[in-house]
């Protein structure tokens, strides 16, 4: 639930307005139009009644939640539970056995849903119950049991249904979810998805199931490589396996111009396996989802109820961790955080994403890393948040679009997004994200701030190419033929070619350079000085921009070991390069933009062949107008 206070009231409105009138109209300052001066006076009072996030109670679902499922004596253990900022203040009481068991430690989030993490140590076999106190007051509790022999039993399924999703669970995924990845900044990323999960630190549900399955040394342990359309359902499956929980995909097709993508069958846990091994069960099962998702599947039609996803509201309780982003070309990106606004620091909101190697990472929101259009694409993209599967007559069941509105604590279902042009998608969302207008500079500076974290993740991109190309000299990596195979093919050329990072960094690239530009075109969404024309303010903005694009660099090792840098500025002036710089069968300083026949290129000694760059300059035309193929 959420509630929404304002802190300008009508008598404060009527004072800014009078002040302004009387300052604008007495000044001898400058030859203002009353025109001109009737939309400063507005943009100030739009700007002075918008929402912040200081006058935003939120209420969030109470839940608890116990890891490992059964503690042994001695062992430690941790309690997760989930509500409203109350949360933060809360007590987690243990009792049972031997008495009451204290807390050891704890660290909290502030999701949504705000949540909390206790570790304690396991007392004596016994039965125990945990009781969630704020201000003294019981919300929640459970029992669970400590004993020596936690055991799981065999199953001749995937495994078994313990619980169903709703409200409390949905919570709790949001939760572990967010508390998953809440250390982590643009900068962080790993190797597979699972070597997250075998951070005991990171993951609360590490070794959930007490069979040693996260841990990095064990014997059979979990294996997650997915890549971007894997990632959102790797998460998912993993947090339903540890909980009990039914999950489950469709099989889909690809859908076409004209035709969103179209469900088939679903497959779910429920599903028989020969595995008697727990953990092996869940890795042969998940190498079929793997195999089973692909780009057309977030992407089926927003009102659709036999998809795996239902489209949410942009809003800021509708966005929680876990949510799903669907972009028009077939990328996913899952919510993890929330970091808001505060002061003169823009808010941020973070997401993770993976990558055909199966490199897993964070990423912010913005026009370089989501893109949104809903014309020229196959099926309808936006944000989704996974359908809820609730058992009934011994069968999982995935709930429609009725029943999920009608559960007021659940993400709503919502067609906002059907048919929303992108101007009116980044709106929104940098509403959402920045509640107040941000002065402009500290804006620019931000944006300058996410275009540098963008070359700096290309920067590894480009060297799995090229690493490749070392270890196999001559090699030549075979190119698609078609302008959708060069950005959707599997293979060699999806693991090393860049063609949709750059296309994603081509269109930052125009975002930061627009900034000023923006700011005059709608200085109401902006902090606008007052004493300052827009024009003056611009200037202002194209000086700072300039300044800062010289200032910050990348460094890149040429093909002969010597290290190459650039500042933001050089790579700018060489963005139409970008456009042919995603062949990884070109020398790394052509994948760079250097210019013909100057001495960075000198140490260049690689080229696509013939063919690949006749078909690289039939593809460019998609670059040029940074449109991405229908896919």
């Amino acid at each position: 639930m959420i509630k929404k206070t304002t802190r300008t009231s009508p008598g404060q409105v009527l004072l800014f307005s009078m002040i302004l009138l009387l300052f604008f109209g007495g000044s001898s300052c400058g030859n203002q139009s009353g025109e001109k001066i009737e939309k400063q006076v507005s943009g100030f009072l739009n700007k002075s009644t918008v929402d912040d996030t200081e006058g935003l109670e939120l209420e969030g679902v109470n839940a608890l939640l116990i890891s490992p499922k059964n503690p042994r004596p001695g062992e430690v253990f941790h309690i997760l539970a989930t509500g409203g900022k109350s949360i933060l203040k809360a007590q987690i009481i243990v009792s049972g056995g031997s008495g009451s068991t204290e807390s050891r430690k704890s660290r909290n989030g502030n999701g949504l849903p705000y949540w909390k993490i206790d570790e304690f140590v396991a007392g004596s076999e016994a039965k125990y119950e945990v009781r969630l106190l704020i201000d003294n007051k019981k919300v929640k509790s459970l029992t669970f049991a400590i004993t020596s022999r936690p055991s799981l039993q065999g199953s001749k399924v995937i495994w078994q249904n313990e619980l169903t999703w709703g409200a409390e669970t949905e919570a709790l995924y949001s939760a572990w979810i967010n508390a998953l990845f809440y250390d982590a900044d643009e900068s962080a990323s790993w190797t597979s998805l699972h070597s997250v999960m075998q951070n005991s630190e990171r993951n609360f549900l590490y070794n959930h199931l007490s069979l040693d399955e996260d841990n990095p040394a064990g014997k059979t342990k979990i294996i997650m490589q997915p890549d971007c359309a894997d990632n959102p359902f790797c998460l998912r499956a993993y947090f339903a396996w540890k909980l009990g929980l039914p999950f489950g995909y469709h099989e889909c097709d690809r859908g076409a111009l004209g035709r969103n993508p179209k469900t088939g069958r679903w497959i779910t846990n429920d599903s028989p396996s020969s595995k008697t091994n727990p953990v092996l069960a869940f890795n042969s099962f998940l190498r079929r989802v793997m195999d089973g998702v692909h780009s057309g599947t977030a992407r089926t039609a927003l009102r659709d109820e036999n998809s795996d996803y239902y489209p949410v509201s942009l809003t800021r309780y509708a966005l929680r961790p876990g949510v799903v982003f669907a972009d028009p070309y077939g990328h996913t990106l899952t919510l993890v955080k929330w970091i808001p606004q505060s002061g003169s620091k823009p808010g941020t909101l973070l997401s993770v994403d993976a990558q055909p190697d199966g490199t897993v990472a964070i990423k912010r929101f913005w026009k370089g890393n989501f893109l949104f259009t809903t014309t020229g694409v196959i099926g309808e993209p936006g944000f989704k948040a996974f359908r809820p599967i609730i058992r009934k007559g011994g069968q999982s069941i995935l709930l429609s679009n009725s029943e999920i509105s009608s559960e007021s604590e659940l993400s709503g279902f919502s067609l906002q997004q059907k048919g929303l042009s992108g101007d009116s998608f980044y709106h929104t969302m940098d509403r959402n994200i920045n509640p107040k207008p941000l002065d402009p500079e500290i804006a620019l500076l931000d944006l300058i701030q996410a275009l540098y974290e963008q070359l700096m993740v290309r920067i590894s991109s480009v060297n799995v190419g090229e690493n490749y190309m070392k270890i196999h000299p001559g090699a030549i990596i075979p190119m698609p033929s078609s302008a959708a195979g060069v950005f959707q093919t599997g293979g060699q050329w999806e693991d090393f070619s860049t063609p949709n990072r750059d296309l994603r960094l081509l269109i930052a690239m125009d975002a930061v350079l627009d900034f000023p530009d923006k700011v005059v075109r709608s200085p109401e969404d902006f902090k606008m000085p007052i004493l300052q024309s827009h024009e003056k303010v611009k200037k202002n903005l194209d000086a700072l921009l300039s300044r800062k694009l010289s200032e910050l660099s990348i460094t890149y090792t040429r093909t002969n070991g010597s290290e190459q840098k650039l500042t933001i500025a050089d790579i700018l002036q060489r963005r139409e390069a970008f456009e042919m710089g995603y062949n990884p069968n070109d020398g790394i300083e052509i994948r760079w933009g250097a210019p013909e026949n100057s001495e960075e290129r000198s140490t260049c000694h690689r080229r696509v062949p013939p063919g690949q760059m006749k078909t690289m300059q039939s593809v460019r035309t998609w670059f040029n107008k940074r449109l991405h193929p229908p896919t």
